[in-house]
């Protein structure tokens, strides 16, 4: 890649457009902007292969997710069932790998698009065969149970993972399939996501903070990364509680989920969120929000 702002993508996007995509530099305080489902922007497909190795060129933070799929292993799909996002149908689950191979990706209009649904075989080929950003970090968000996982499940997602976890992350919000899958693999780095439904409606209504930083913290002792519900993090602001600090302050950093749309509803939200120092931000409109918040 050139530093010529003149570059495009394969959608017209400036290379320098995308590579502002990346973090947002607010106050000597360095706030990662996260690719959520490996888009840049809304319209892009869910887990496209050029954005996900885009993103990883660039030096982005970019999360996929993964659902296992009836071959023993894992898809880079985020729903259980193919209809929304590509143009299979039926359970992920019940589908063979192969099969899997031969369906296309759906872009944010519902129209078909020319790149294939991938597995994470796929994915780790892709990364290995890339010449990664050393600050590249993609994010594997598991959306499958212990109850769910089986050992073949494990076995797979160890073979595909090992060789290139140095640039992985998983995450869940299930602290004991993460622990079943990286068990193997000491070097991957670990997220944890606590802000289950019925704790964010306590905490919302004025819980404890506290407690919930505590027990967030025992759950998944590991972690380096903890994401937490953008609506949590700033109501806990308006009860005087920095939530970003004191997960800070335990040595984890922080990612605010999920800035949808960059408008006048969410730009304060934004602002506020920097304003707090979180570490990272997840977004489906990167390169909206980089723009708005440029200089």
């Amino acid at each position: 890649m050139t530093d010529d702002t003149h570059d495009t993508l394969d959608t017209g996007i400036s290379l320098t457009a995308a590579r502002a995509a990346v973090a947002l530099e607010r106050n000597g305080h360095r706030t990662w902007l996260k690719w959520h489902r490996g888009r840049i922007q809304p319209l892009d497909a869910e887990f496209g292969p050029a954005r996900i190795s885009l993103g990883m060129r660039l030096g982005a933070s970019v999360e996929i997710d993964l659902t296992a799929h009836a071959g023993g292993g894992f898809a880079v799909l985020h729903d259980e069932t193919l209809e929304r996002s590509t143009t299979g149908t039926g359970r992920v689950r019940a589908t063979q790998p192969d099969a899997l191979r031969q369906l296309f990706l759906r872009d944010g209009t519902g129209a078909a698009t020319d790149q294939h649904v991938i597995l994470l075989s796929d994915l780790a080929a892709l990364v290995a065969g890339e010449t990664a950003h050393p600050d590249a970090v993609l994010q594997l968000d598991m959306k499958d149970t212990s109850a769910t996982i089986t050992p073949a499940d494990i076995d797979a997602f160890v073979r595909d993972v090992a060789p290139v976890a140095r640039h992985m992350l998983l995450s869940g919000g299930d602290p004991v399939a993460i622990a079943a899958l990286s068990e193997a693999i000491p070097e991957l780095g670990i997220g944890h996501d606590p802000c289950h439904d019925a704790v964010m409606l306590d905490l919302l209504r004025g819980g404890d903070y506290r407690r919930f930083v505590a027990d967030a913290l025992a759950a998944s002792p590991r972690s380096t990364m903890i994401y937490l519900d953008h609506r949590l993090v700033l109501g806990a602001a308006d009860r005087g509680e920095n939530l970003a600090a004191r997960f800070q302050d335990a040595g984890r950093k922080v990612d605010a989920y999920t800035i949808r749309e960059i408008g006048p509803d969410t730009r304060p939200l934004v602002e506020r969120l920097l304003a707090l120092k979180v570490d990272q931000i997840t977004t489906d409109d990167a390169l909206a929000l980089s723009a708005a918040f440029a200089g």
